[in-house]
């Protein structure tokens, strides 16, 4: 079963590196170079590539732009189905559990939501945000985030880099590029701010490309959190641009959900193309 991993990631590597995961700043993550066997990776980069159904985003949003993901294995070659399995399986979730010493068991989704493999075209961002923090289906708390960034040649002109702000919203800690079989796994909690909040500047014909997968539990006793709380996205404090998103949350808080999809389906979808 750890058929997928490169060889010297063994749980009892894992292990190790939990006391560097714990004591990373701003909140507990790692970083992973070369996760994945490449030449596994490599057949599985080809058979993505041959997906051709990716959701968009259909309402106006200014909080991202040219988000695609595919979560439905329906429309996923076998070899993709694969390799989220193995992320989901017992095996890799007691890896999990070395790597970031939660007490609480994880559990997996095999639903994938909000995850798949993810795309964004050029010019297109996610500005940052503190994920939801938990499974409306299950009411499970959400632990941690795995991203595997699938990105070939990747330039640094391009940008997409992952950022890590810290909980005062004051400064990035962080910025991380999006490079090829390397895997992000972070903590999320009320306060877990992250994003790539400046536009790609790739080709027209390059996409920022990743697997995202999260885990949960039932359940969490290393911190408070207001449980339910949706995706909440954040001001930079060194970009004016980012006044939209505050003025977006509290246009949200205030609108009744009716009008509000009235407004994003076909007011602001007016503006945008006018």
């Amino acid at each position: 079963m750890n058929q997928y991993l490169n060889k010297k990631f063994s749980n009892d590597e894992f292990l190790n590196l939990s006391k560097v995961y714990r004591s990373n700043e701003p909140y507990p993550h790692i970083v992973i170079d070369n996760f994945l066997d490449e030449t596994k990776l490599d057949s599985v980069i080809k058979k993505i590539d041959q997906i051709e159904i990716f959701e968009n985003n259909k309402r106006f949003d200014p909080n991202q732009k040219r988000k695609l993901k595919s979560d439905n294995e329906l429309e996923m070659p076998d070899e993709v189905i694969d390799i989220i399995r193995y992320f989901n399986s017992q095996t890799f979730l007691n890896s999990l559990q070395s790597l970031t010493g939660i007490k609480e068991k994880l559990l997996s989704d095999p639903y994938l939501w909000g995850g798949g493999i993810h795309r964004i075209k050029r010019g297109g961002f996610l500005k940052i945000h503190s994920d939801t923090n938990f499974h409306p289906d299950f009411n499970l708390d959400r632990r941690l985030n795995l991203l595997l960034y699938l990105n070939k040649n990747w330039s640094n002109e391009y940008g997409g880099e992952l950022e890590l702000w810290d909980k005062q919203m004051k400064k990035c800690v962080k910025k991380i590029a999006p490079l090829f079989n390397r895997a992000v796994i972070f903590s999320t909690d009320d306060t877990s701010y992250h994003g790539h909040p400046d536009p790609l500047n790739c080709p027209e014909n390059i996409v920022r490309q990743s697997l995202a997968l999260y885990y949960y539990s039932h359940g969490r006793s290393d911190v408070k959190t207001d449980f339910g709380k949706g995706t909440y996205f954040k001001k930079r404090s060194s970009n004016f641009g980012d006044l939209v998103v505050v003025f977006k949350n509290f246009f949200e808080a205030l609108m009744p959900p009716i009008l509000l999809k009235f407004i994003y389906k076909y007011i602001f979808r007016y503006i945008k193309r006018s």
